[in-house]
């Protein structure tokens, strides 16, 4: 069985009243139990992207589109955005503006009602995904009533209620404190690992993201212009060129690489720093 989760094919999509292709020509295969991260300047088509995935683009998102997009064998134009949300789940920038119900209970079945999942089922769901985001004290509380971490755990578990393949975030730390957003990095990894699904994360904070990654898509101009393995992308030209915030680490490895100080691989994050130097202690 084939790893490959989604599949684009000569994918071009532009907004009807903008003159410019927003995506040109994406070509990109994403496998199953992956954690990866999307970066790329402000305005390079993340969100763009990202919208692609589950159908949002075309089908809500008016535009001209060519070629097309396969979400575990289905084709995001011919297939409902609704079927593609048990396969796909997006959680944007602000969380508040999803979460639509009178309570987190409620909020985390909304989605299950809708395409018609039965009652013990439903139960059964609600209680796994509340116990893997924590948020067991909460069921009773109103969404607005929540903190932006809070709001982010909740939006997470009626996402993985629909027990999608593929988890897809959208500067999941961009409103949150430093802790929380260590917090919700932390649990992601988690739920990548113990639930065996691939997590897609659009991220401008790459020194918390960094240690947890296995594969990074770098997008500009609305181009993918690399998909690899974090070891290679961090080491090639196109992570150094492109104007992102460029973990701590990097920058000082970088630098002494120029100086002719280091000639090993740069290291992604402060712990795989350590972990290579501690060798030479």
């Amino acid at each position: 069985m084939p790893d490959s989760i989604i599949k684009y094919n000569n994918f071009y999509f532009r907004y009807k009243k903008n003159p410019n292709y927003q995506l040109e020509n994406i070509n990109l295969e994403i496998n199953k139990n992956k954690f990866i991260l999307l970066a790329g300047e402000t305005g390079s088509g993340k969100t763009t992207l990202i919208k692609s995935m589950n159908g949002l683009i075309p089908q809500f998102y008016a535009g001209f589109y060519k070629g097309n997009v396969i979400v575990n064998g289905k084709d995001t134009v011919e297939t409902p955005i609704s079927e593609l949300s048990t396969e796909i789940g997006i959680v944007f920038q602000n969380p508040e503006n999803q979460l639509i119900s009178l309570d987190v209970e409620h909020e985390i079945a909304f989605g299950l009602e809708n395409i018609g999942v039965p009652k013990e089922i439903m139960e059964k769901r609600i209680k796994e995904c509340v116990k893997v985001t924590e948020i067991e004290h909460l069921l009773d509380k109103a969404p607005f009533e929540l903190s932006g971490g809070e709001q982010q755990r909740v939006a997470i578990a009626s996402i993985l209620a629909l027990e999608p393949k593929v988890l897809i975030m959208d500067e999941p730390t961009a409103l949150l404190d430093p802790y929380m957003a260590q917090k919700i990095i932390n649990l992601l990894k988690k739920i990548q690992l113990d639930q065996k699904i691939t997590i897609i994360i659009s991220e401008h904070r790459l020194d918390l993201i960094m240690p947890f990654v296995d594969e990074i898509i770098l997008i500009n101009e609305g181009k993918i212009i690399e998909h690899d393995l974090k070891e290679n992308v961090i080491n090639g030209n196109n992570f150094d060129k492109i104007h992102i915030n460029k973990p701590l680490i990097y920058s000082i490895a970088r630098r002494l690489k120029e100086k002719n100080l280091y000639k090993d691989k740069i290291p992604a994050s402060i712990p795989e720093a350590m972990e290579f130097f501690e060798k030479w202690v």
